[in-house]
């Protein structure tokens, strides 16, 4: 559970967020790229959370499957901006789709292994990966008792609690608890955010971190800009599903 103690007081750390968000918002509240992960960066990455297969009669023995084997399947066209809705057509939204997928991406949940995949490419890209900062949105119920007594820092219309630890903690201090919303080093190397309403994560750094990311086997990912939508309707290519 989480104490109290778990948050720092001091969220000085963390008003470069806010700074950068709220410089690039313009009456825009979380529709684009830039309104997710600070727009100070050099280049982005979308990384998608997998799909899920259930692959044996055990109760949560999965495989993971991308976006990309969906989108096929479907007659669909995987692109930087594509959308859940958009490639799995929309009868099959949330009921899965017999041997190709049964539990769709997590919402605002980056699982373990993508968390994984991340740490291995990032802390090559920092000299603090031994310190860095995760931010988390106020508003989860498993914060309930610490809410009056924990530091509070704001990152663009988001409240948040912050915690500092190594990059490690990214997957095993909140696996199965709850994702942070926000991580980066302490020489901000980079920034990784984790949406509370997105099955996707977003990744600014510089190219060559970007472009690592991109090239991972196992991440499946997309580069994308600051400007680019990050709405459900922002699938431009793939036939729009009727909205339910």
């Amino acid at each position: 559970m989480w104490s109290a103690d778990s948050f720092v007081q001091d969220v000085s750390a963390g008003a470069w967020v806010h700074d950068a968000l709220s410089r690039f918002a313009d009456g825009h509240r979380g529709t684009v790229v830039g309104d997710v992960v600070p727009p100070v960066f050099e280049a982005y990455a979308r990384v998608l959370h997998p799909a899920h297969r259930r692959i044996g009669p055990a109760a949560g023995e999965v495989e993971a499957v991308t976006w990309g084997e969906v989108a096929e399947a479907n007659g669909r066209i995987a692109h930087p901006l594509m959308e859940w809705d958009f490639i799995t057509a929309a009868p099959h939204r949330g009921r899965g789709q017999a041997g190709l997928w049964d539990e769709g991406p997590a919402i605002g949940d980056l699982d373990g292994a993508t968390a994984r995949a991340l740490i291995g490419v990032l802390a090559s890209f920092t000299a603090t990966a031994g310190r860095c900062w995760f931010a988390i949105w106020e508003g989860n119920s498993v914060l309930d008792d610490v809410r009056d007594r924990a530091g509070r820092m704001q990152a663009g219309w988001m409240g948040m609690f912050l915690i500092a630890d190594a990059i490690t903690a990214a997957d095993s201090r909140f696996r199965s608890l709850l994702s942070p919303n926000l991580w980066w080093p302490q020489d901000r190397a980079w920034c990784v955010a984790t949406n509370i309403d997105l099955m996707a994560s977003y990744v600014g750094g510089a190219r060559q971190c970007i472009e690592a990311i991109l090239a991972s086997p196992d991440l499946e990912a997309f580069e994308v800009e600051a400007e680019m939508s990050v709405q459900w309707d922002s699938d431009s290519i793939n036939l729009r599903p009727e909205r339910f």
